[in-house]
């Protein structure tokens, strides 16, 4: 399972869990919380019409006065209130008054007159001096109609208790206030979670991307591949720069080791022949042990092989600055087919030499790539040193430019014994060299090496394949 897909899960089952739980809780809370504002509600209500009361009821004339007279009125009125949305036409108070013994001596509904209600815990409560309430059910049986019944004494002037009134109210009044309560509840705890998950999974995105850049960084570092560090910000980015340090460190480390080794197994053999050569020579000249040819020859090769020591030198120092760099720092718009005279000018006194004839084939109007016109020259001039090396005397090497399509092709081609199938595969290892067919000595075995690294450094590529026709082809393709 992908990262960031377990990150994501492990995300959502936290934020599920917790909107979960919030959701019971206040859709839990919601109903006694509006039933104990009701409650409260009903207190004060029960006060106020108990101090109103208490005239006509020390009078005697609690059932028949003015007291009642308007509370029976209250039945009447259209209230015409509109609540949140809820449209509340008449009142739902029903309001009984109990003498001292909990005798019912008012009743605004007319119809428990006469009962006894001592009993009942709003009655027996308050008229002991105390707190009563009491939720009973609408009907006997029926628990899920229920009503709210909150008393509050009545007193004399010496503030005895000499009765009760008791205001009731049935708890379904208030249920479509508190089932639009939970449901506002439930929907934003759904909008709350699906933010949190939107949230969780761009997060997961960004986390998984992150991880994936640096995963792929890794990946193309153990291949040898060029790869710049992941741009990222941040602690990503901070990592991303360590590895990259880290990976120059090693890499720096190890091609030291590497190159030091390889270049002193390749010096061995000029380093062989000038120390050969060298104490041939040391015998005085004239003393008739060697003759003039001899020794003319003996200093040539020394001359020869200083001279490919100092080639080597030079091509390495250069294969070195290629091979360290991750990226053209700033590529520009280069003329292949400019390029491409320049390197066939630059080598024309080494074709000289061989007697090669160089002929240039270049697609005209061709535009221009991006690209380090200094590498780029320098392994064309490899390719064509390369082809000379391989071509017969007086033979003919073709350089050809033509488009190959989102790219740009530049082959060099000579009409030599062609690549041993054995080596075709390892031309581009660095200071792998094959005998001249002239009998020359070998090359440094750098210079097809730079020309792949110059051609991976532009995002292409080279390639030697031998012609059907005879001799090889070399070529580097470059996109543009």
């Amino acid at each position: 399972m992908r990262i960031g897909l377990r990150i994501f899960l492990g995300y959502f089952l936290i934020v599920a869990v917790a909107a979960l739980l919030l959701a019971r809780v206040f859709v839990a809370e919601v109903k006694p919380g509006v039933r104990q504002a009701m409650e409260d509600t009903l207190v004060d209500t029960a006060n106020i019409l108990a101090e109103l009361a208490a005239d006509d009821f020390l009078a005697g004339r609690i059932d028949h006065g003015d007291f009642a007279k308007r509370v029976r009125a209250l039945g009447e009125r259209d209230v015409g209130a509109a609540i949140w949305g809820f449209r509340k036409r008449a009142t739902t108070y029903r309001v009984y008054i109990t003498d001292a013994r909990g005798i019912v001596v008012f009743d605004s509904d007319g119809r428990d007159v006469g009962q006894d209600y001592s009993r009942w815990n709003d009655v027996y409560l308050t008229l002991r001096g105390r707190y009563g309430a009491r939720s009973s059910p609408a009907t006997p049986g029926n628990a899920d109609e229920t009503i709210m019944y909150v008393a509050a004494p009545i007193r004399d002037d010496a503030r005895r208790v000499v009765g009760s009134l008791t205001v009731a109210k049935p708890n379904s009044a208030i249920a479509p206030f508190i089932a639009r309560s939970q449901s506002v509840v439930m929907r934003w705890g759904f909008v709350l979670m699906g933010v949190a998950l939107l949230i969780g999974v761009l997060v997961s995105w960004w986390l998984s991307r992150q991880i994936d850049l640096l995963r792929r960084y890794a990946h193309a570092v153990t291949a040898g591949a060029r790869a710049p560090p992941p741009d990222a910000a941040g602690e990503f980015g901070e990592l991303g720069r360590a590895l990259e340090t880290m990976r120059t460190r090693l890499e720096g480390k190890q091609y030291v080791e590497q190159y030091v080794h390889t270049l002193t197994h390749e010096m061995k053999s000029p380093l062989a022949a000038i120390r050969g050569s060298a104490e041939l020579l040391e015998s005085p000249p004239g003393d008739g042990t060697m003759a003039d040819a001899d020794r003319a020859r003996f200093a040539g090769s020394i001359r020869g092989q200083a001279e490919r020591l100092a080639q080597m030198i030079d091509k390495l120092l250069a294969l070195a600055a290629v091979e360290h760099r991750q990226r053209l720092e700033k590529p520009e718009p280069v003329a292949l087919a400019a390029i491409a005279q320049e390197a066939a000018e630059q080598c024309a006194q080494r074709l000289h030499k061989t007697g090669a004839k160089l002929l240039l084939d270049l697609e005209p109007n061709l535009p221009p790539v991006l690209g380090d016109g200094f590498l780029l020259r320098q392994a064309l001039i490899n390719l064509i040193e390369n082809a000379a090396d391989f071509s017969p005397a007086q033979g003919e090497i073709v350089l050809r430019l033509r488009r190959d399509g989102e790219a740009q092709r530049v082959e060099v081609s000579d009409r030599g014994p062609g690549v041993p199938d054995y080596a075709l595969a390892r031309v581009f290892e660095r200071f792998y060299s094959l005998p001249r067919p002239a009998g020359g000595s070998r090359s440094s075995g750098l210079g097809l090496c730079f020309v792949a690294e110059v051609a991976s450094l532009h995002g292409g590529g080279a390639a030697l394949v031998n012609r059907d026709e005879g001799g090889a082809v070399a070529s580097l393709v470059v996109p543009g």
